[in-house]
């Protein structure tokens, strides 16, 4: 279950980026009604839903910096947070050619059918692809101009979380394409492509925007790291096994795709010849059959790859809680931190 503070900072977080983002809408349309269709798509995938953890993050480390609740500089980070994660998805699901995010139609497959079906002339996949990268840019701007008037530190906290998680799709990228199985290669990825940017990161932020970064960050990537790890290895089993009408994404999308992860790196270590056989045959296969996808999955079982993954993550998120023992935090967010932590342990979606 989504821990109540989540679900407050989202609720807020979710009314900035609506408020924002119609206002927009409404500025660009009165220039020429086509501009309403971008942002319009934007707002559409920003209210169908996550998790805003993100948000919840960087307001338990301001709340424990000293920040107060109702500060509304604490709620745009949470939605510039946001919206350069809808940058981040939007982006990948056209490098990935996804076509499913939050239960829908992903923006460049919703555009490549609008150009179908309105017979324009060109090329259906191209057009989708262009726009959804103009729409990934449009929040990236939109997530800037909310933190234009945070302090400078926080500024800086910002751009390295944006270059960490640009080096960490390309590794993610390249690891898919040249099929490095190593955990060391995995793990980096996971590090910078998510880790980082979803739990590390955004605690920064939070003290940051309080003004005490310098004597909270390494405390804050003490909880944050391990935790981040722990985030991605949870991410991982859901991308191999994750119930579709809970993740939004289809199932088994991670195998689909080939993506460079720690269960298929497990695997790999822990297989027969025939096993590893099947794995390098259908990891990575656009097209794999129902059947395969299963045989995969239970490979990554009998293995025990995923037992290890589960281990991990259990390893991981008892060193993030660990690690606030004895850090001077206001409040109740150490509560909330630990909190946070077993929800990032044992989420579905």
């Amino acid at each position: 279950m989504i821990p109540v503070s989540v679900r407050d900072i989202g609720k807020r977080v979710e009314s900035r980026i609506d408020e924002l983002l119609r206002e927009e809408t409404a500025r660009w349309a009165e220039i020429d009604p086509l501009l309403a269709e971008p942002l319009e798509a934007l707002q559409e995938l920003a209210l169908a839903g996550g998790k805003r953890l993100r948000p919840a993050f960087c307001l338990a480390a301001f709340l424990g910096a000293g920040g107060a609740e109702d500060d509304p500089a604490v709620v745009d980070a949470g939605a510039a947070l946001e919206l350069l994660h809808l940058f981040a998805l939007i982006h990948d699901d056209v490098m990935d050619a996804s076509s499913r995010r939050r239960g829908q139609r992903t923006i460049h497959v919703d555009f490549a059918a609008r150009h179908e079906a309105a017979e324009w002339r060109g090329e259906d996949r191209r057009f989708g692809e262009g726009v959804a990268i103009l729409v990934g840019d449009l929040a990236f701007v939109y997530a800037d101009q909310l933190l234009a008037d945070a302090p400078r530190p926080a500024q800086d906290v910002f751009t390295e979380l944006r270059l960490e998680v640009n080096v960490g799709q390309y590794l993610d990228l390249r690891g898919a394409v040249s099929r490095d199985a190593s955990v060391d290669a995995a793990r980096r990825i996971a590090l910078y492509k998510s880790g980082k940017y979803t739990v590390e990161r955004p605690l920064h932020l939070g003290a940051a925007i309080a003004g005490r970064l310098d004597d909270l960050r390494s405390p804050l990537s003490a909880y944050g790291v391990p935790l981040g790890e722990a985030f991605q290895l949870r991410d991982d089993v859901l991308g191999a096994f994750g119930d579709t009408m809970l993740t939004g994404k289809p199932i088994g999308e991670d195998i689909r795709e080939g993506k460079p992860t720690r269960l298929r790196a497990w695997a790999l270590e822990g297989a027969s010849a025939d096993g590893a056989r099947l794995l390098l045959d259908n990891y990575g296969s656009a097209d794999i059959s129902a059947d395969d996808l299963a045989a995969v999955q239970q490979l990554l079982v009998d293995c025990g790859a995923l037992a290890r993954a589960e281990a991990e993550i259990e390893r991981l998120v008892v060193e993030a809680v660990g690690a606030l023992d004895g850090v001077a935090l206001a409040g109740d967010s150490r509560e909330r931190l630990e909190e946070l932590a077993e929800f990032v342990a044992e989420r579905v979606q």
